[in-house]
């Protein structure tokens, strides 16, 4: 865990620094934000702890316009409910009272390094897989994850770091598919200080700032191919070019790997390089999909449950046998996200203590209406004007059209949230934002970005 404090804490610095070292994080100072800011840039850090007397947003912001993600909790002396909202307003995650409690800054820094990828698995298909990963974790060598999007392949791989000789290192995620493809070599191979327009300092890349431990590539089948080439040079090398940059610069990583493509299929296609997919996938972990793991899907149902019953300040509501029925018959397209997203929305329409089959809201917007087998008559007490969903016709519709309202329904059953739609269509964030600007140049109503519950990394 590496922390850098931001700012004095009013005299609370040394005593915060120390509660954080005996938890074993390694702290950096920076009395002010572009101090901070430089040190993110070149030495990267796992969680910030600015003084809420700082310039918390314009931090945050500006971390954000360099595609940084890092996560900051605000502290302060004897500020009142307005300041700490305040903070929490301007992106931190959490607010800590000074004097520092050490019980407080420990859960913090746990809740931070755990990062909210819990690994619940208990069907025998996964177990299978996980036994793997657990076997190879020790060795060195390059894995990759594949699956369909949903699955746990992120969570997969941080279980592998965690069972590694580099678990006590740096576990650093690149999603190749959410950046930009011109900003994707910066990201990842960092720049120097003048190397394109906006390259304000010095940054290191991604692959620096793993040294010593994991890098994660997700979706790495979303990389451009000529991006790919200088990928396989750091792999066989280990040291990387920055952008800009007059030499290379030695790093000690493992690689993972995630898709949810046929990449054999896609180097026959020319769109990804064969050196490359020998060299990162030198141990394969296939997950299978959330419909061949039923005993996952009731393990993950209970924890959702409880989780966003939590988050949501409600009481915790038990699944119902009935709800658990559906629930596991269910073909869940998107897979754990899918569930997630459909439990949490169950905890909140459920009026008792008990999620029932009707509270169950699947893909299509629908509550979940339990029809009874042998109903001969069915047709003919269907309502006039009303027909079974599966009976509506398509016919006189073009595919765009039709293609337009798949998305945009999905968009709504995920909030807005342009990640996890993708992810549940099948098709790529770049595709889904092209899609989504020709449809609002259109004058079609776009859902925005809502407010997201936390995610568990699936």
């Amino acid at each position: 865990m590496r922390l850098i404090i931001v700012g004095s804490l009013e005299g609370q610095l040394s005593a915060a620094s120390q509660i954080a070292l005996n938890n074993g994080a390694k702290v950096i100072h920076a009395p002010d934000e572009a101090t901070a800011l430089n040190l993110i840039r070149t030495k990267g850090a796992d969680l910030l702890m600015i003084d809420v007397k700082c310039d918390i947003r314009g931090l945050l912001a500006q971390l954000e316009s360099e595609h940084i993600t890092t996560p900051a909790v605000a502290c302060g002396v004897g500020s009142t409910s307005d300041d700490a909202v305040a903070a929490i307003r301007a992106g931190a995650k959490e607010y800590i009272p000074l004097p520092p409690d050490p019980d407080l800054i420990a859960a913090v820094l746990t809740a931070i390094s755990d990062d909210e990828h819990e690994f619940i698995y208990r069907d025998r298909n996964m177990i299978q897989v996980v036994k793997l990963a657990e076997q190879v974790a020790a060795s060195e060598a390059s894995i990759m994850i594949t699956g369909d999007s949903g699955t746990g392949k992120e969570v997969m791989a941080r279980h592998v770091h965690s069972k590694s000789r580099r678990k006590a290192k740096p576990f650093i995620a690149v999603n190749c598919a959410a950046i930009p493809e011109n900003l994707l070599e910066s990201e990842l191979f960092g720049h120097e200080k003048g190397a394109f327009t906006g390259a304000v300092a010095r940054r290191i890349g991604k692959f620096e700032e793993a040294n010593g431990g994991t890098l994660l590539l997700d979706e790495i089948s979303e990389m451009d191919v000529r991006l790919q080439a200088k990928l396989l040079r750091v792999v066989q090398e280990r040291e990387v070019d920055r952008v800009g940059g007059s030499g290379a610069v030695k790093v000690d990583i493992r690689i993972i790997a995630t898709t949810n493509r046929n990449l054999q299929e896609e180097v026959k296609l020319g769109n990804f390089r064969e050196d490359l997919l020998f060299r990162l996938n030198v141990v394969n972990l296939n997950i299978p999909s959330l419909r061949n793991r039923p005993e996952d899907t009731r393990a993950l149902c209970k924890h959702f449950a409880r989780k966003y019953a939590e988050f949501n300040a409600l009481p915790l509501k038990n699944v119902s046998d009935s709800a658990m029925k559906v629930l596991i018959n269910h073909n869940w397209p998107g897979n754990v996200r899918e569930l997630e997203n459909t439990i949490h929305r169950a905890v909140l329409l459920t009026t008792g203590n008990e999620i029932g089959a009707s509270d169950i809201v699947l893909p299509d917007g629908r509550p979940h209406i339990e029809i009874q087998s042998g109903s001969s008559h069915q047709a003919d007490n269907t309502p006039e004007g009303t027909e079974p969903l599966a009976a509506i016709s398509l016919i006189g519709r073009t595919v765009a059209d039709v293609e337009k309202d798949l998305i945009i329904d999905t968009l709504k059953h995920c909030l807005g949230n342009r990640t996890h739609a993708a992810n549940i269509l099948g098709i790529s964030i770049r595709t889904l934002r092209n899609k989504l600007n020709i449809y609002m140049s259109d004058g079609v109503n776009v859902p925005g970005p809502g407010t997201t519950p936390p995610q568990s990394g699936y």
